[in-house]
């Protein structure tokens, strides 16, 4: 591969003030996307899915991550996993639908079979006919390649590279400042779960999500309740970033019943609601009575999946009041799809010099800048110590 062009990221990294955005090039140029890809989604704790997809052991999905062929299976001991999927006989993809995994994970070219766990455990004819170990063929070697994976608020958090941090490390001021919503949460089915797909780079479904400030242009009718000025700013530098809100107003239903609420929860959740953009690809909202998590799954550098699964304290829900939920918050953020695709477009133009902040509004999202410019900085230096 080329090496990457060089962009000026100095600007990036300068006080708010005085700082500009990221450069056109980390929007449409397709080799800084290649740069991205490796310092931004495979070095870090990047979201793949949620636990949910695979609610039953021996419950198996596919998923294509930056083209890579992943698999999501949650094992017969309940363990939910990620392994590349592919056979280590010939590279042939294992599982091509979502399905449960009956006995083995049988690859459909040579018959070579793997546990749930990974493990190789039957290589017919591998020594030739009716001879099913042969010299060189170590079982125990040749299990599937794993991908290094951690659940949290339901999401499948994954460490392609494997070098990053432990997760409970990595993420301790979230998970600190969370930890009132570490309770079981039950995911409210096909009537709670969407995906929108956007012709943007992720990075601006993020950018757009962290910030309050397009509120009262954008998003209207939710301003008329949950004003600009009732939200307040969610700043961890290299870490996350997103908004508050000081008025959550809860769904109820034509008699007045709503959502149960969480158990235990402190009174600052009465009312309060928080929504944080988790470095790099995860958005999270958590409200007294539901909380719910997007993956950004990149599809290109100018388009994105945006996965939403919505979650709730008890396993029995309000079926028709779950829908309505639903409907409210794909209506929200179908709202935002012309925005990011119209800056995605916006990259497009030349003169442009990745904006300017404002120095009150905008923190959240010159935050992620920041940190984006860091983690390339950080992959280029240790690029250029490894030559």
């Amino acid at each position: 591969m080329p090496a990457p062009p060089i962009t000026d990221l100095s600007t990036v990294r300068r006080p708010i003030e005085t700082a500009n955005g990221l450069s056109n090039a980390h929007y449409i140029d397709p080799v800084v996307n290649a740069e991205e890809n490796q310092a931004l989604l495979i070095n870090q704790w990047a979201g793949l899915a949620v636990a949910a997809d695979v609610p039953e052991p021996g419950d198996a999905v596919p998923i294509t991550f930056l083209d890579m062929p992943l698999l999501l299976i949650r094992d017969r001991k309940g363990v939910v996993r990620v392994f590349q999927n592919i056979c280590r006989h010939r590279g042939m993809i294992l599982v091509e639908e979502p399905r449960k995994i009956e006995g083995a994970i049988r690859c459909a070219y040579h018959s070579w079979c793997y546990s749930t766990q990974g493990d190789l455990i039957s290589t017919p004819h591998v020594g030739g006919p009716g001879q099913n170990t042969a010299e060189g063929i170590d079982r125990a070697l040749l299990g599937l390649i794993e991908v290094r994976s951690t659940v949290w608020q339901d999401v499948v958090w994954i460490n392609i590279s494997g070098d990053a941090p432990e997760f409970v490390d990595a993420m301790a001021t979230l998970i600190a400042r969370w930890s009132e919503f570490e309770k079981p949460l039950y995911h409210g089915g096909a009537d709670s779960q969407f995906s929108l797909t956007v012709d943007c780079n992720w990075k601006l479904a993020v950018e757009n999500y962290c910030e309050s400030y397009h509120l009262p242009w954008i998003h209207p009718g939710l301003n008329s309740y949950s004003r600009l000025e009732d939200h307040y700013h969610i700043e961890n530098p290299e870490k996350y970033s997103g908004q508050g809100t000081l008025v959550y107003r809860q769904l109820a239903d034509d008699n007045g019943d709503v959502f149960e609420d969480f158990q235990g929860l402190s009174d600052k959740w009465d009312k309060a609601a928080e929504y944080i953009s988790v470095f790099p690809n995860v958005l999270l909202g958590v409200h007294r009575d539901h909380v719910y998590a997007i993956i950004l799954v990149p599809l290109g550098q100018g388009k994105t999946r945006e996965d939403v699964h919505i979650y709730y304290a008890t396993d029995n829900s309000d079926p028709s009041l779950r829908a309505k939920n639903t409907a409210q918050w794909k209506g929200i953020f179908v709202e935002d799809v012309f925005v990011v695709e119209g800056m995605q477009r916006g990259r497009n133009a030349p003169g442009f010099d990745g904006g300017r902040f404002s120095p009150v509004m905008d923190g959240p999202t010159h935050l992620f800048h920041d940190w984006v410019a860091a983690q390339i900085q950080t992959y280029r230096a240790t690029d250029k110590a490894a030559e």
